[in-house]
């Protein structure tokens, strides 16, 4: 299948009150792009990175009152599941686009990712192209960019990372909602692969 393109309807989902009915619109309009642009992903990836790469689409299953504020598919090389594990993740908020490298909270890697990236800081920070954006915490849409990261700014985003157990780093591509409604599918599936392929440096580093 064609890879998918995303509308300013499937944004418009995070305007939708309740969590029912925000979760029945996330099912219905959302979650089949996220299948079929699994599907190609993975592929891509299971290339890139030599092994296996198994779809995992959020469900959200713990919420119970408050609608979810950003979805997104992830994909790891763990069959069972992806929030213990390096990752990476497509995924939309009301004003963007995301594709991350993520490390969050639950994974166990996050304390030698951190040190190992201290202890090379200059080359890893090279690494990084200056458009993307770091996160550390999904449940928030503040991002940073790394064009406005010194290297102190990056010592303290690892040393809390490596310090804090709920601390998570996420890192990659934003695309503007304006922006990503524009795109085909063609364009949005080079954007996505192409920052996938930046990032394997960033997730190699998380199995060192």
């Amino acid at each position: 299948m064609a890879f998918p393109t995303f509308t300013n309807e499937d944004f418009h989902v995070f305007a939708i009150d309740g969590l029912t009915s925000r979760m029945e619109a996330l099912q219905r309009e959302i979650q089949p792009k996220f299948t079929t642009i699994g599907e190609h992903v993975s592929e891509f990836l299971s290339t890139k990175l030599g092994d296996t790469t198994y779809t995992h689409i959020a469900r959200h299953a713990r919420r119970t009152v408050h609608p979810p504020e950003e979805t997104w598919v992830a994909w790891s090389t763990n069959k069972r599941g992806y929030k213990a594990h390096p990752h990476f993740q497509l995924g939309l908020r009301d004003t963007y686009l995301f594709a991350w490298f993520a490390l969050i909270y639950e994974c166990e890697q996050k304390k030698s990712f951190a040190e190992h990236f201290l202890q090379n800081i200059e080359k890893y920070i090279s690494q990084i192209p200056k458009d993307f954006y770091i996160s550390v915490d999904h449940t928030t849409p503040d991002v940073t960019s790394v064009d406005s990261l010194d290297q102190g700014g990056w010592e303290s985003i690892m040393r809390r990372l490596s310090k804090v157990k709920k601390a998570e780093f996420l890192c990659g591509m934003l695309i503007p909602r304006k922006e990503a409604v524009g795109l085909s599918g063609t364009v949005l599936q080079q954007r996505i692969e192409t920052s996938f392929d930046q990032l394997l440096p960033l997730y190699h580093l998380s199995f060192e």
